[in-house]
């Protein structure tokens, strides 16, 4: 599940590997029909081979249906700390019955102290991953209008995996 998935490059790589299946969550109608659009490009690519269907919701992550199945879902800092609480604690409901059943890969992970101050949610790793050179050559066209961001090449990620602890 790629929550805020923009214009879908995120589903496209997850497809490639074998997940039931992989849903994305934009709200953004913009980026919403351009992920749609790309999405069909690539499952008409003669080089695709994709390997889990994918599908995409506009709605509201706050709103949307969250997967029975286990689940890794994705963010690329898709909001900021008060809606990334309100959306952990849907998935504290959602999955109290089902501790260890939701992985969270965290990227550009600036509220990473959200999830470490809630006791639900243990951190599994916390590092800087290198950026292929494609990617770095496309984060930096994509900031160079924005001078308050700039790109190093890589990027901060983190995992958290719901445990269901209660606080101590």
């Amino acid at each position: 599940m790629d929550v805020g998935a923009g214009k879908g490059r995120a589903l496209l790589s997850a497809s490639l590997h074998p997940f039931r299946e992989v849903v994305g969550i934009e709200l953004n109608p913009t980026l919403a029909a351009i992920a749609r659009a790309n999405i069909r490009l690539f499952e008409r690519s003669p080089n695709a081979n994709p390997l889990a269907p994918i599908s995409l919701l506009e709605a509201d992550a706050l709103e949307a249906p969250l997967p029975a199945t286990p689940t890794l879902a994705f963010m690329f800092h898709p909001f900021e700390a008060p809606v990334l609480r309100r959306f952990l604690a849907r998935v504290q409901q959602h999955y109290a019955d089902r501790p260890r059943a939701f992985d969270l890969l965290y990227v550009n992970a600036e509220h990473a102290d959200v999830l470490d101050r809630n006791h639900a949610f243990t951190r599994l790793f916390n590092g800087m991953i290198p950026m292929s050179p494609e990617d770095h050559f496309a984060d930096l066209a994509e900031i160079a209008e924005q001078k308050e961001y700039g790109s190093t090449g890589d990027e901060l990620c983190t995992i958290f995996r719901f445990t269901g602890q209660p606080p101590p």
